[in-house]
């Protein structure tokens, strides 16, 4: 592992990232940049909130395989047409959570999200193919937050952040005040680090238990096919681990066999893949 050499990478090419940490066995081994300062990690919220929803699963508080439809709030379904709501019925939180829904938007619209979402015509639900939308992510946190009876981030707060010392964080909300599941969370590299060392550590943090380790390898895991190689539940399947992607490539990487986790945030809107050749190069396979 050279460390030294992708820090020089990213001065060289004048790669924006804030900072970025390396941890083995649990040990902080590099840093560099800013790792205390929060700024926005983008879709690596759905990650966070996949957490939370397996939390909610451990405790038999929420069914995947259960119609999305049975955790919405009734006044909402109500004002759906029959045969949209026929077709809603037929998605699944694992549909949602697994991004296998066709036809959804990328994003939520106008002044009220969910009535904007469930107003979406989905003509082939029962299609089951990669479909990347931040309406799926809204709606699961919708879910959760009827699932648990309380705000969906709060429950994020007082089960994850709390035990893990997260404090510089901020949550995104929808216009009619639902935890917004897909994106707007903010927090710093090390706090996302805590959040990947957790995940490495089966789910516990110092002997605090989370999340189960089963919901973990599971919802990691290669559950929809995609070019990329595979999507879990909100998770992005890489090499034998897991990584929780931010669309202006903030990143935790986090591989329980190497006891590795690499945390990097950045704000580089640029499709080329870089920054990632340069981190696997110097941190994965030198």
């Amino acid at each position: 592992m050279d460390f030294d050499a992708f820090v020089s990478d990213i001065r060289e090419h004048h790669w924006n990232v804030y900072g970025a940490e390396v941890y083995w066995h649990g040990c902080l081994i590099h840093a560099f940049g800013d790792t205390r300062g929060a700024h926005e990690i983008y879709s690596v919220t759905k990650s966070v909130l996949s957490v939370a929803m397996g939390i909610a699963k451990d405790r038999g508080l929420i069914g995947f395989e259960r119609p999305v439809t049975e955790y919405i709030p009734p006044e909402y379904l109500a004002g759906v047409p029959a045969r949209r709501k026929e077709a809603w019925e037929k998605i699944t939180l694992h549909r949602l959570m697994t991004m296998s829904v066709t036809g959804l938007p990328f994003r939520p619209e106008g002044d009220d999200w969910l009535e904007f979402s469930l107003g979406v015509p989905i003509p082939r639900p029962e299609e089951r193919a990669f479909h990347y939308s931040n309406i799926s992510a809204y709606l699961a946190g919708v879910a959760l937050t009827q699932a648990v009876g309380k705000d969906a981030g709060r429950f994020i707060e007082e089960e994850i952040f709390a035990p893990l010392g997260i404090e510089d964080h901020a949550l995104g909300r929808s216009p009619e005040g639902y935890f917004y599941g897909a994106s707007g969370m903010r927090m710093s590299v090390r706090s996302l680090s805590r959040i990947g060392l957790m995940l490495c550590e089966g789910g516990r943090v110092r002997g605090k238990r989370i999340v189960s380790e089963e919901y973990i390898r599971y919802a990691a895991s290669a559950l929809q096919t995609n070019r990329e190689g595979g999507y879990g539940y909100f998770f992005w399947k890489y090499r034998d681990g897991f990584s929780m992607h931010g669309k202006l490539k903030q990143r935790c990487y986090v591989l329980p066999k190497q006891e590795l986790v690499i945390t990097f945030l950045s704000d580089l809107d640029d499709p080329s893949p870089a920054l990632t050749e340069s981190m696997e190069k110097h941190l994965m396979d030198g």
